[in-house]
């Protein structure tokens, strides 16, 4: 957005609260202090963005030049249902989905022409009105890249993700949007899958790499490995590099395949996340997972054979699930990971947006997105609404029990790592030690 900004002339700052650990108070002393025209949140979906976004809220409309600006919101959360962020947060504007041609035209019209732009709910008196929404935008490779010097990358850039080395940076980078699947949890707004040229990816990478020594990518998608042709190009593309990137992306075990996976290992490729969610073939079945318990083992085992660590994502909760679903995922778990991170079980969550969560108004278990964020959803690890035949009590002490087995293992196999690296260093001379707190 920055980019889009910065592209139209305009002056555009970074409030990084994040960074510094600014207080409230700071972002509207800071608001009181500085002028301007449009001050923007972009959010995703969670307990905790959703207290954040109250908060800060709260502050930008303390400010005393709160009359002087446009004040807007964008992203999956308030996407989800405009019309209750606006009443809760007070903002001007929220654009629904994709925002980067919306905002041009919220920039170049007049307040009149606002109320024709498509792809916005905004509030007026006290009263919301929603647009038409926006077409997508198909041609990715016309969106800009980050304004990534407006950044502190320098921060940034330490970010810690699977099987990174201590010595290499790292940055996300997007490579495509949307998904060509449809789980009933997941609350994504936009129909189909987008992608980006590789050759616009290479040009970010190759850019990241010689401007900030960036040399682990983060592909922070909903699904990277789109296909196994796109699999295919992405890795041909690392292996023409003339420098060595390492990179982690969003897979699906219905394109795995050995030649491929080796392809992957071969270019860069360290960790592979997976969305499994359940072992059941029915629970899978009820979530359109579009995923078999077969097609996860074979999947999982041949990432392993490649060499690559499988993010093992595991839900529980889900309509059809129960105890023995449960046990089933906790052996899976303790038996496949290579505890290149640590893996626990979390319940299910409906998100506003997704089928779950009509289906969770259609049964009486929430009565709307006011409900779910101010009522039931308190944290991501416990219930939000529960989908099985078990009580509260009995489904805490069954994921109590689950967590604990994972968590108890994890440790024990970290702790024989250890004391491998202990026998190197004393009984091999190991030289290349680097002390405990780098381990």
């Amino acid at each position: 957005m920055a980019s889009i900004f910065k592209r139209m002339k305009c002056q555009v700052t970074i409030y990084n609260q994040a960074m510094h650990h600014y207080s409230e108070e700071h972002l509207t002393q800071y608001l009181d202090k500085y002028r301007f025209d449009i001050v923007g949140i972009g959010t995703i979906a969670g307990y905790y963005p959703y207290q954040k976004l109250l908060a800060i809220s709260k502050a930008v409309n303390a400010s005393v030049n709160r009359d002087t600006f446009t004040y807007l919101l964008g992203g999956h959360m308030v996407s989800a249902d405009p019309s209750y962020f606006l009443h809760k947060t007070k903002a001007d504007i929220v654009i629904r989905g994709e925002a980067e041609k919306t905002i041009q035209d919220i920039l170049g019209g007049t307040h009149e022409e606002i109320k024709t732009i498509k792809g916005i709910i905004y509030r007026e008196d006290d009263k919301t009105y929603k647009n038409p929404d926006r077409e997508l935008i198909h041609d990715l490779d016309s969106i800009p890249f980050p304004s990534y010097q407006l950044f502190p990358m320098y921060y940034y850039r330490l970010q810690r993700f699977p099987n990174i080395e201590p010595t290499q940076f790292s940055m996300s980078i997007i490579s495509g949007r949307g998904c060509s699947f449809h789980c009933t949890f997941c609350y994504r707004m936009m129909e189909g899958m987008r992608l980006r040229s590789i050759s616009s990816i290479m040009e970010e990478i190759t850019y990241l790499y010689k401007r900030w020594g960036v040399t682990y990518i983060d592909f922070a998608d909903d699904l990277t490995m789109s296909s196994k042709q796109r699999a295919v190009e992405l890795c041909e593309a690392f292996l023409k590099l003339d420098f060595k990137i390492s990179w982690r992306c969003e897979g699906r075990l219905n394109y795995v395949e050995p030649e491929i996976l080796d392809l992957m290992k071969r270019a860069g490729c360290v960790f592979i996340n997976y969305g499994i969610e359940s072992l059941d073939n029915t629970v899978l079945k009820l979530m359109k997972k579009a995923l078999t318990k077969d097609m996860i083992i074979d999947g999982i085992e041949k990432t392993i054979a490649a060499k690559i660590s499988p993010g093992l994502n595991i839900i529980w909760g889900n309509i059809g699930d129960n105890e023995k679903t449960l046990k089933e995922s906790v052996a899976f778990l303790n038996h496949y990971s290579d505890f290149a991170q640590l893996r626990t079980i979390s319940p299910v969550i409906p998100y506003p947006g997704c089928e779950l969560f009509e289906e969770a108004k259609r049964l009486g278990k929430l009565k709307d997105t006011a409900d779910f964020y101010e009522n039931k959803y308190t944290n991501s690890d416990l219930l939000a609404v529960n989908f099985t035949e078990l009580s509260d009590t009995a489904f805490y002490s069954c994921l109590y029990d689950a967590n604990k087995d994972l968590l108890r293992n994890y440790y024990y196999k970290k702790c024989g790592a250890s004391l491998d690296i202990l026998q190197n260093l004393y009984g091999r001379r190991d030289a290349s030690f680097r002390g405990w707190r780098h381990t």
